[in-house]
């Protein structure tokens, strides 16, 4: 009897038992609902796109900590004006007779890669018109390796332009002309037994030329002068 008493308190106590709820997951979808179906796809693509970027930005991240890529350096080492006189013509047109040589030196300071300068043209302007044009030859530089070219520019050229006869007498009364001489090339990189296409570098030179005299000979010397170099 007292057992039986017992019984029911303990059950009146405590209640029934409660049946553990139940959750439904939907298969197929991840974590998305149903109606937002658009933002779980733009979510997953903009995660894959942002384990892209990362793995390249690694991919980049280590050859540039292999290779060490180093800036091409480009100087003119010497340049020399023998001829430099404008004349105009009877129809008012402007002539530029002109000799100008030089020695333009190419440094690759890289220790693993080398280049491969498949077309190099160089080209002489003067007060914003340019003078000269040449293509050069093709050459192959290896690693840690120097090379001279030697580009020259003689010609009689008409320039356009009204100031140029104004800044060929304010700079032949100076003693020095400002002639531009600027490099396009079209390389190839190779790195190991790889082989890389379309790089295109140019190389602007600022040269500050020693006037000629009425022997040809300069006044004063040249000075060595690094050259800009412009990959995009």
């Amino acid at each position: 009897m007292a057992d039986y008493k017992q019984s029911n308190l303990n059950g009146a106590y405590y209640g029934p038992v409660i049946p553990p709820s139940r959750t439904h997951r939907r298969v197929g979808r991840g974590d998305c609902d149903c109606c937002c179906f658009p933002c779980c796809l733009i979510s997953t693509l903009l995660k894959f796109i942002f384990s892209i970027i990362i793995t390249l930005g690694i991919i980049v991240l280590v050859l540039w900590l292999v290779l060490r890529p180093n800036k091409i350096k480009p100087y003119v080492e010497t340049a020399t004006l023998s001829t430099f006189n404008l004349s105009t013509n009877t129809n008012s047109t402007n002539y530029l007779t002109y000799n100008l040589t030089m020695d333009l030196s190419i440094r690759n300071p890289n220790k693993r890669i080398s280049f491969y300068y498949d077309y190099i043209e160089t080209q002489a302007w003067y007060d914003n018109s340019r003078i000269g044009f040449k293509i050069l030859d093709p050459f192959y530089q290896g690693k840690k390796n120097t090379t001279v070219l030697h580009p020259e520019f003689s010609s009689r050229t008409a320039v356009l332009g009204d100031s140029v006869v104004t800044t060929y007498n304010r700079e032949k009364g100076e003693g020095f002309f400002y002639v531009d001489v600027k490099v396009y090339n079209r390389m190839r990189l190779k790195v190991w037994i790889f082989k890389i296409r379309g790089f295109k570098p140019e190389f602007d030179c600022s040269l500050k030329l020693p006037a000629p005299t009425s022997s040809g000979s300069a006044v004063s010397t040249f000075d060595r002068t690094e050259c800009d170099v412009h990959y995009f």
